[in-house]
């Protein structure tokens, strides 16, 4: 299971979701289709995961050079952007000015 595409996980994720939801599988059949689909969603959040970590953003520093930076910098950043976002309800939102600035690039 953990050599599966992405792409094909989620295709089997919908296929047993969609038999589990007719409800017509005998009970055994129907916690082995649920078992397949948790592996399969850990398989998949761990595939999810790795590509985050790959992914980087190009940005623009105030000296003109370039760095890059990863684009998922990691749940406690996540978990402080969310909050600093509701604080600034209403005003610009951080990064929108660095967005605006990168907009130039292309």
């Amino acid at each position: 299971m953990d050599q599966m595409k992405f792409e094909t996980i989620m295709e089997r994720l919908e296929q047993i979701v969609s038999e589990l939801e007719e409800g017509e599988l005998p009970l055994e059949e129907a916690l082995k289709k649920y078992e397949e689909g948790i592996k399969l969603s850990h398989i998949g959040s761990k595939k999810l995961n790795e590509s985050e970590k790959k992914v980087e953003m190009l940005t623009k520093k105030a000296d003109g050079d370039f760095e890059t930076k990863p684009f998922f910098p990691g749940e406690d950043v996540k978990k402080k952007g969310s909050k600093k976002i509701r604080e600034t309800k209403g005003k610009k939102k951080k990064g929108e000015e660095e967005l605006n600035r990168n907009e130039d690039l292309f």
